[in-house]
This record gives structure tokens, sequence and C-alpha cells, in this order.
């Protein structure tokens, strides 16, 4: 009988052994970017590589107006990495002590004009958007896509005056998309990227309002390696092949 005892209790602590050994397994890593409404597709595209490439990695996403995500991240939000659209959103990250090590450029962005398909309003030109009549869209002037644009304006003294300003260069795009407005600018890639449900109308100024897009891991990352290691894949060769692809320029 004691010898059945003592079988009995070694299988109990071996089965207890196991279950922690279980409990211990690693059940996965998760990578959080914030990153600029402008680079949705192309990040989602390659958020999808890098978890290819990293077995049991899930990298999640919240994309935004730059300036909404500093806005959060400045208020507690919590994310591994920040890319902006463009550098004075990533130095008001900086600014506020969030970011570990210094950004690094990796795609610019150049401004286009949204039109419904075919370009039913004839637009040809930025001063075209204030033709009387013409329902205009544009980003927030705290939005790296409404700096841009209003830099356009100084340099051409063409003023604007939009029916509605967007937290967003999405939010713009869907806009124009949808039909509730008859033209909005935006990024060039934003068109690229929206399979055919609005035009683009290139104008020359936009040239003069090129915006660099920085990134940076985050100082308070919950998981700082992989961080890193994405921040590596975007500025390495396969992102830029994908941002270009994207139709995004070299930083």
């Amino acid at each position: 009988m004691r010898r059945l005892v003592a079988l009995t209790a070694t299988g109990v602590l071996a089965a207890a052994l196991l279950t922690g050994c279980g409990s211990d397994a690693p059940s996965g890593e998760s990578v959080t970017v914030f990153a600029a409404a402008s680079l949705k597709q192309s990040f989602t595209q390659l958020g999808n590589q890098f978890e290819g490439d990293h077995p049991g990695t899930t990298v999640e996403f919240s994309f935004a107006g730059s300036s909404d995500l500093v806005t959060q991240l400045t208020q507690g939000a919590s994310a591994d990495v920040f890319a902006s659209a463009d550098a004075t959103n990533m130095q008001k990250a900086a600014d506020a002590g969030l970011l570990d090590g210094s950004p690094v450029n990796f795609a610019s962005n150049v401004l286009t004009i949204a039109v419904a398909p075919g370009n039913p309003k004839a637009v040809t030109s930025f001063r075209d958007l204030t033709r009387p009549g013409l329902t205009v869209v544009t980003c927030a002037p705290q939005v790296p896509c409404g700096s841009a644009t209003q830099k356009v304006e100084r340099s051409t003294g063409v003023t604007l005056a939009p029916v509605s300003e967007e937290s967003s260069v999405t939010d713009v795009l869907n806009k124009v998309s949808s039909g509730q407005a008859d033209a909005g600018v935006v990024y060039v890639t934003d068109v690229a990227g929206a399979g055919g449900s609005s035009t683009a109308v290139d104008f020359p100024e936009s040239a003069g309002a090129v915006n660099t897009y920085p990134i940076a891991t985050l100082q308070d990352a919950a998981n700082a390696e992989r961080a890193r290691d994405f921040v590596d894949f975007v500025t390495g060769p396969a992102g830029q092949q994908v941002l270009r692809q994207a139709g995004f320029g070299a930083p």
C-alpha cells in the first residue's frame, strides 16, 4: 500500500511540473504601431510580411492623423512604434520625451487633388479649387497634409475656402469618394490606393511642399526588441520596396 501511495504522489508531482511548464510557455509577442492614416494600406501589408518573418509575433496598428496620434501618446496611450507623416509631429513626440533614440526618415509624399472619377468638374489646377460653386475639403492645419496644403497656399497666393477641414487625409478622400465634396487635397498615394474611386489631378506647386515621414521606437515600448525589428524592417529593402510600389518617394 505504501508503494502505491508513493507512486500516486510521484504522478501528482509530475503532473504539477508539466502544468507549471505549460503556464510558462510563450504566448506570442505583440508590437503596437501608431501610424499616420496615409500609411494604412502599405503598413498593413508590411505588418503581414513582418508577422510571416517573425512567427508568433502580432503587429497591431492604430491609424489616424499624426497630430491626433501624438495627442494620444502624450496623454498616456501605449504603443511601441510611432510613424508620422511629417517631422513636426515627430518632434512633438521627441519634446515630450516619448522617443527611444532618434527617428529615422523612411518615405516622402506629395500632394495631389482628388476628384470624382473622370474629373466631371474639370479641375486642372490648384487655383481651380477657388472656383465658385466647387465644394472643397482639406486636412486641418495641424495635420501634415493640411500643413502642406497651407504651404502651397502661401507659395501660390491662392487661399482656399474648404467646406470642412478633416482630422486625417483618409477622411478627406472619403468625402470626395462618397460625393460629399467635389475635390479634396490629399497625397498621391491615397488616390493611387483608392481602387479607382477617385481621380488624381497633379499640380506642379506640390513639389514645394513635400512631406518626409519619420519612424521611431517609443521610450515605454512594452516590446522594445521587436519594435526595433519593425523599424529596421520598414527602413530596410523589403519595406522600402512596398512603399515605393505604393507611390511613396525616397526620404
